[in-house]
């Protein structure tokens, strides 16, 4: 070629070349064989399919099909029905590891049975007692930690429960079925409040429906107790009897008190003293007496009644205080991880017929059991009871009767041959096992033959029943202590007479002292106490927060009941109505409630009035800084302290003025539980916490010795102040609430 066809940046400026022709003509060939594969891809589709283009008359094989409007694959409607729904999401919209539909996460934080344990009664029945608010009791278990609360509570499941179907038995394992979180069970103690309503038997036959709730004994969780006192109609204090009276004991005492509870005690674990100290019977009873008076003494003191004063009959004689006494029969002894307890009536009622069937040989259970505590001392020659020993150093009744076989069962069991053990049982209890029972092991065995001997715990219900009022006769009081309102009875509003007196034909007034996460721990239910009218699922209330009143109702909302149940920790029982005096769990409230709060019907025309809120004995004086680790996730952390005010009744969520999160508690532990319900139940994100700080208060103990003065900017007024305590009971009325 020429130079000059070429200009001086190098374009071709020439001639046209004489191949252009022939390129155009490779073009217009190639479009052609494209047109061809075209059409032969359609005749291998067959008529009717991907023809959407073309005219209603033409051929099928002649139709002109865009690309776009071409169909390989059929559509989801096609594929999976017309109901599927379809999700069509971007290219690289969210990482490969993150599926587009995310599996339902189950949260297995609590042990709980997907299917209802079986018992031995029907629901039926328990739905029947529920009817009836005079055969209720309403019982907080308390005591502080390790003293057999929740033991306890496992020898009263396994006694109304078809417990073997479980099979955590085998092992020898502690049943713990009120700590149902996985934390409770790998700590070994109780973190939650847990209520059971249970059907217990008594002495005479007849079925009670027995509320009761499992108190935890660490001091960090003493808001678990006041929120169950304030639903309790009465306290079951249980001490044991080596530990004796502790810091956790006084405290629940106390609060019993406060709240104007009925005081019941069981003395636990009882095999120790045989087991453990191997103490002498007679040594036992006096320890047993020390505990006793030990409780006697709190009680004393947190009523005003002088230490020294003299008991007759159970009562103080300074005071109306009920004391504790065997003979009164509010004390029982228990060796729940044996499975047995009794009171002293329902020991003696073993002796029924030992003495003869003859009209003057009979035994008077009642008398006999008056006689069985005290300095009391039996004259076998003259079978007759006396209050001076017959020789020194003779055994008291208690001893004799009481001690002394349970001692010498003890001892057969854990040391004698088996076939002396059958032969004791056999002749002395009236007792026989199955031959494979007598090759167990010695505490497995000695369980059975204590079950077998003693029976069921109806001395303990007996016990309840009888110094425990019923939900009925306790409401009257229970309502003067906590209702906010009017309590004239002879006032124009009604509302206050259906609650004193119970009634399930009333309007719907409920208390609501606690809050239970759900098992995915994305909502509450409501526990809580009826104190008039009748909740069904469906009903439509109205929930009044605590800081609500008739003249400002902006801490109020409406609501609908889902659902209704009786709690039985590990499962819940359905309940197509529940009835004034019971306590109740209710599905549907919690997004009005973040403490406490009134629950009432929503077109209740009459004025109402709030429950007071909790009053605790102790503060949250711990405070922690909470920050997530990821910065994004700040609102799944502000939402998971939401919900942990709600779980905890003392804790307290803040936002200070620097912008951080904190959050305080009563303790070390009460925080650590804390936090682990925030990372792994509520926001279920990695939080950083700051170094704990503790809040010092000081106090002034003695009157100062100078005088501190403030002057005027014009130096002609003076000011001078001095430092003195209050008087004795003044701090205590003003934080009760007395004084205002």
């Amino acid at each position: 070629m020429e130079d000059s066809h070429y200009d001086e940046f190098g374009n071709y400026i020439g001639p046209a070349l004489s191949d252009s022709d022939q390129e155009e003509e490779e073009e217009e060939d190639e479009q052609q064989q494209q047109h061809d594969d075209d059409e032969d891809m359609q005749d291998a589709d067959g008529p009717g399919v991907g023809y959407a283009a073309a005219d209603e008359d033409a051929e099928p094989g002649t139709a002109i099909v865009l690309a776009e409007d071409k169909k390989y694959y059929p559509t989801a409607e096609e594929t999976y029905g017309a109901e599927t729904e379809t999700l069509v999401m971007e290219e690289d919209a969210q990482p490969l590891e993150v599926p587009i539909i995310a599996p339902v996460v189950s949260k297995r934080l609590e042990k709980l049975l997907d299917v209802p344990l079986a018992t031995h009664y029907s629901n039926e029945f328990l739905a029947t007692l529920s009817t009836n608010p005079e055969l209720i009791r309403n019982v907080a278990i308390v005591g502080a930690l390790h003293h057999g609360k929740t033991t306890l509570m496992d020898m009263l499941v396994e006694q109304t429960h078809d417990v073997h179907s479980l099979g955590i038995r085998t092992n020898g394992q502690q049943l713990r079925f009120t700590d149902t979180r996985v934390d409770e069970q790998a700590r070994g103690i109780s973190i939650k409040a847990m209520p059971m309503s249970l059907v217990l038997e008594g002495g005479t036959g007849k079925s009670f429906l027995v509320n009761l709730i499992d108190c935890p004994g660490h001091v960090n969780f003493n808001d678990e107790v006041t929120a169950a006192m304030r639903l309790a109609d009465g306290i079951l204090l249980v001490v044991d009897v080596l530990e004796g009276v502790g810091a956790a004991t006084e405290r629940a005492i106390q609060q019993a008190v406060a709240e104007g509870l009925a005081i019941t005690l069981i003395i636990s674990k009882m095999d120790r003293l045989i087991t453990e100290l191997k103490l002498p019977p007679v040594d036992a009873y006096h320890k047993i007496a020390f505990t006793i008076e030990e409780v006697n003494t709190v009680i004393r003191t947190a009523t005003g009644t002088p230490t020294n004063g003299a008991v007759a009959n159970g009562v103080a004689k300074s005071s109306s205080t009920p004391l504790l006494d065997p003979v009164q029969g509010n004390v029982a002894f228990a060796s729940c991880a044996y499975g047995y307890g009794f009171t002293l009536k329902s020991f003696a009622q073993l002796y029924k017929g030992v003495c003869g069937d003859d009209p003057q040989d009979v035994l008077l259970i009642d008398e006999f059991a008056k006689r069985l505590w005290g300095d009391v001392w039996y004259y076998p020659e003259e079978r007759v009871f006396r209050r001076k020993p017959p020789q020194l150093g003779a055994d008291r009744s208690f001893v004799t009767f009481i001690l002394d076989p349970l001692y010498k069962l003890t001892a057969t069991v854990i040391g004698e041959h088996p076939k002396t053990i059958e032969k004791v049982l056999g002749d002395q209890f009236g007792v026989y096992l199955k031959s494979s029972s007598y090759s167990q092991d010695v505490k497995p065995l000695l369980k059975q033959v204590c079950s077998k001997v003693f029976g069921s715990a109806t001395g303990l219900v007996d016990m309840l029943v009888q110094h425990i009022p019923s939900s009925k006769a306790a409401t009257a009081s229970k309502v003067s202590r906590l209702y906010t309102g009017p309590q004239d009875p002879s006032s124009a509003n009604q509302v206050i007479q259906f609650m004193t007196g119970c009634s399930r034909t009333g309007p719907l007034i409920m208390h609501v002292a606690k809050l239970f996460p759900k098992n995915d721990c994305s909502s509450f239910d409501a526990y809580g106490r009826i104190f008039s009218g009748t909740l069904r699922p469906g009903d439509e209330v109205r929930v009044l927060g605590e800081n609500y009143t008739p003249d400002d109702d902006e801490d109020s909302g409406d609501a609908v009941v889902s659902n209704v149940w009786l709690y039985q920790a590990r499962y819940r029982v359905p309940m197509s109505k529940v009835t004034a005096g019971n306590l109740v769990l209710v599905e549907g409230l919690d997004t009005l409630i973040t403490k406490t709060a009134t629950v009432v019907g929503r077109y209740l025309d009459e004025e109402v009035h709030v429950f007071r809120p909790l009053r605790f004995q102790t503060r949250s004086v711990m405070k922690i800084a909470t920050e997530p680790l990821q910065p994004s996730e700040l609102p799944k952390m502000v939402e998971g302290l939401r919900k942990i005010n709600k779980s905890y009744p003392l804790a307290v969520t803040r936002v200070e003025e620097s912008g951080e999160h904190t959050l305080l508690g009563t303790g070390e532990l009460y925080l650590d539980s804390v936090m682990k319900d925030l990372r792994e139940m509520y926001a279920d994100i990695e939080v950083k916490v700051a170094d704990p700080v503790v809040a010092f208060c000081e106090t002034v103990v003695e009157t100062s010795s100078l005088k501190c003065f403030a002057e005027t900017p014009n130096k002609k007024n003076k000011i001078t102040m001095i430092a003195e305590p209050l008087d004795k009971g003044l701090a205590e009325d003003i934080e009760s609430g007395k004084i205002r």
